[in-house]
């Protein structure tokens, strides 16, 4: 079966085409085509980006392997998951457990999963390498040349130009741990009346606060001090965990019966992708107000509808866990990443990596009986790499 790719590629091949046939009318000659097709060749390259010039050499395997974020702890990762993240090329790694190895070792750490980038047509495709940065009870990272971090609702009491200043710190030290995604901030409104009964943020202070006044404005100084230090920034739990009940990672069926499509919940999200945030998170609950047929990452209304069309996110969907998590269990393995990349979704997060040749073996048997799911696979990729390039693990040399 023919694959069919974007109109880029489409676009490229008719160029081609079209210079090819007016070298053969004008010059009457094979050499003239040829000559035709060279200098389309030199034409599409030097206004191609990076990221297009990439993904077009890339293998099948090789594309559906960018679009996979698997775990890793230091230092004792299961050879297992690092073997299924090796063998299906899996582009980016999240730093889950707890370590209190300091920088230095980290560093060291993340330069070995390095060893697993791609080399695609001459060039280095490295990793992704992110990590649960966000402060209090729930910071990966620490030891020597990691700061303590506060809590949410401690740095929802800072002033915005304090908590920029402060992020712009710790995520220079996530740099110089060669980690390059921070899997924050928590943008999630958690209403006063629910408080710590609100399981996975407000039991364990992750939110900025109770209102949208408070928690965008914080929100987006988060997102610029990552970017201050290059680090790239993941607002989450898209459209919003602040006001349920159970936890996704160990209750299955949470279900929102709050948050609208319109509502405030979307305010401190709008404000993190206005102040440029490279990724957004999405959560694996039901919202019965919005698409009660779907979890959000299975949902096209949440991710192509809220997400894309409402706020114009053009950057990456990361889902919530998809491997481990109690919500994740509703779909088997195999069907999980090609739902949420049905949806809209780019980069599957998964704590269980093991699980990752089901995943991928799904979207690959799609590809192959599917044009449109090659389509969204070229478009997803293409998003990975361009935060790859942002983030500076993706340099196009020639």
């Amino acid at each position: 079966m023919i694959s069919r790719h974007s109109a880029f590629r489409a676009g490229l091949a008719l160029l081609a085409t079209t210079l090819a046939v007016a070298g053969c009318d004008a010059h009457g000659s094979p050499e003239a085509s040829g000559t035709a097709r060279a200098m389309s060749a030199t034409a599409a390259a030097s206004t191609s980006t990076c990221a297009q010039r990439v993904e077009a050499a890339m293998n099948d395997t090789q594309r559906v392997g960018q679009l996979f974020m698997g775990a890793a702890v230091l230092p004792t990762t299961p050879k297992a998951d690092l073997d299924a993240m090796r063998n299906y090329a899996v582009g980016s790694v999240m730093l889950a457990g707890r370590s209190t190895a300091g920088v230095q070792k980290t560093r060291a750490f993340a330069d070995q999963l390095q060893g697993m980038r791609q080399t695609v047509a001459g060039q280095r495709v490295g990793l992704l390498i992110g990590t649960d940065q966000e402060g209090g009870q729930v910071q990966v990272l620490k030891g020597p040349g990691f700061s303590t971090i506060p809590n949410g609702v401690t740095q929802g009491r800072y002033t915005v130009t304090w908590l920029r200043q402060e992020v712009a710190t710790w995520s220079a030290q996530l740099r110089s741990a060669g980690v390059n995604v921070n899997l924050a901030p928590v943008a999630d409104i958690v209403p006063a009346s629910l408080g710590t009964a609100n399981a996975p943020i407000g039991k364990y202070g992750r939110q900025f606060g109770s209102t949208s006044a408070v928690v965008s404005p914080h929100v987006t100084a988060y997102v610029q001090g990552g970017t201050r230090s290059k680090v790239l920034t993941t607002p989450k739990h898209f459209p919003g965990l602040g006001s349920v009940r159970g936890n996704t990672d160990v209750t299955a069926g949470v279900t929102d019966t709050t948050l609208t499509r319109t509502g405030a919940n979307v305010a401190p999200f709008k404000a993190g992708i206005a102040a440029g945030a490279a990724l957004v998170m999405v959560s694996t609950a039901t919202y019965r107000r919005i698409d009660a047929a779907h979890q959000a990452a299975y949902s096209s209304v949440v991710i192509a509808g809220m997400l894309r069309k409402d706020l114009g996110f053009k950057g990456v969907v990361i889902s919530d866990d998809l491997g481990k998590a109690a919500s994740a269990q509703s779909l088997a393995v195999g069907k999980r990443a090609l739902a949420f990349l049905r949806a809209g979704g780019d980069l599957t997060l998964t704590v269980q990596p093991t699980g990752i040749p089901a995943m991928a073996e799904g979207i690959r048997y799609a590809m192959r009986h599917e044009p449109a799911i090659r389509t969204r696979v070229h478009d997803s990729v293409l998003r990975v790499l361009a935060a790859k390039e942002t983030a500076g693990v993706l340099t196009c040399t020639a």
